[in-house]
């Protein structure tokens, strides 16, 4: 894991990640855009990190995009607007919603003249990824979904809290409030990190500083401390529902949720793949609601196929756990000599854990 490579922070706050560079853009809003980048030619990928307090392109991306730009691309993971070292300089520039999400990448691919990119998201990252492929679908090469909401496509009544999954680890898990110390970081840090030695002192130190740095913003805009997805419109709101929408997309989708996810267990996953036939599932093991960061390994292999060859390879399918319950598909993953194995839905049917001391 690159976690054994010496780290530390640079001069801007970042964890020193090598072959990763820190950039900057200006939008044509006016906002100054911060994103790391990694590799020189080939095609575009852009990036987009999570949503709990102190995220940044950073720290969502710092392992897979080196293995991604030392392998033919050319990779673009932004600070989304409210997170790292975005700028937060005017309140509309902080502004969570949506629409100011989507606006912010077409801004941002826009001013790096990127027409067309392989997209992907993790958690918010991936609920903006979604949204940004239902508004602009002729821009997106392909994507790969990581843990996170796909739009309405599922009833919400339907979506489980940590303590009613199954397969988590930790079913007592509650999401703490950050209290501007490094240890209640950390501590929010291991509802989307089972991998526990990937978080890093100097990790937890950047997270905490991006985070202050946009709860002073926002106190001095009057704003809340911190919000996700503030735009309730209606209006707005239709314009990224994705239910009969997505299911129709010929754009090809790929979708890693770890099995031991404990921010939102896996059976969300599970919910999520009924609604969308056109979508390849995994669900990887030892691996959590940020999965790229648990099995760096598995997920750069997987991203690299996927993004170079347009399908993931059988054996890197199986290493991920390409899902059983329903046929796999032949477009997304490589057909093994003597074809897929059938169908195996009970293999996702756990029995409910033992008490705890049991």
């Amino acid at each position: 894991m690159a976690s054994e490579v010496p780290h530390y922070l640079t001069e801007e706050d970042l964890v020193y990640v090598p072959g990763l560079h820190s950039r900057w853009v200006r939008l044509a809003n006016g906002a100054k855009a911060h994103y790391v980048t990694s590799g020189e030619t080939g095609p575009a990928v852009i990036l987009l990190h999570g949503g709990i307090e102190g995220s940044s392109g950073t720290a969502g991306w710092r392992f897979m995009a080196p293995f991604l730009g030392a392998n033919g691309f050319r990779v673009y993971c932004p600070d989304q607007p409210g997170f790292g070292w975005s700028d937060n300089s005017k309140p509309e520039y902080i502004e969570h919603g949506p629409k100011a999400q989507v606006d912010f990448l077409k801004m941002f691919a826009d001013a790096l003249c990127v027409d067309k990119f392989h997209l992907s998201g993790n958690s918010f990252g991936c609920t903006n990824s979604c949204n940004f492929l239902i508004s602009h679908p002729e821009r997106v090469l392909s994507v790969a979904f990581i843990a996170g909401g796909l739009g309405d496509i599922v009833d919400p009544s339907l979506r489980l809290a940590p303590k009613e999954g199954k397969f988590t680890p930790n079913p007592d898990y509650v999401m703490p409030q950050f209290d501007g110390t490094d240890e209640s970081m950390r501590v929010l840090m291991e509802g989307i990190i089972y991998e526990k030695k990937a978080i890093w002192p100097e990790l937890v130190q950047m997270r905490v500083r991006a985070a202050l740095r946009h709860r002073e913003a926002r106190a001095r805009a009057g704003m809340p401390p911190f919000t996700l997805f503030t735009q309730q419109d209606a209006n707005i709101r239709q314009i990224f529902t994705t239910k009969d929408r997505l299911p129709r997309l010929t754009t090809p989708m790929i979708y890693l949720y770890g099995m031991d996810d404990v921010l939102s267990p896996v059976e969300n996953g599970f919910n999520q793949e009924d609604a969308v036939p056109n979508i390849q599932f995994f669900y990887p093991q030892q691996c959590g609601h940020q999965g790229q960061t648990d099995q760096p390994e598995m997920f750069n292999q997987v991203f690299l196929e996927f993004f170079r060859d347009g399908k993931v390879s059988w054996e890197t399918a199986q290493w991920a756990g390409v899902s059983r319950r329903r046929p796999i598909n032949p477009n997304l993953v490589e057909t093994p000599a003597g074809g897929f194995p059938a169908p195996d839905p009970s293999l996702y049917v756990a029995p409910s854990r033992a008490p705890v001391g049991a």
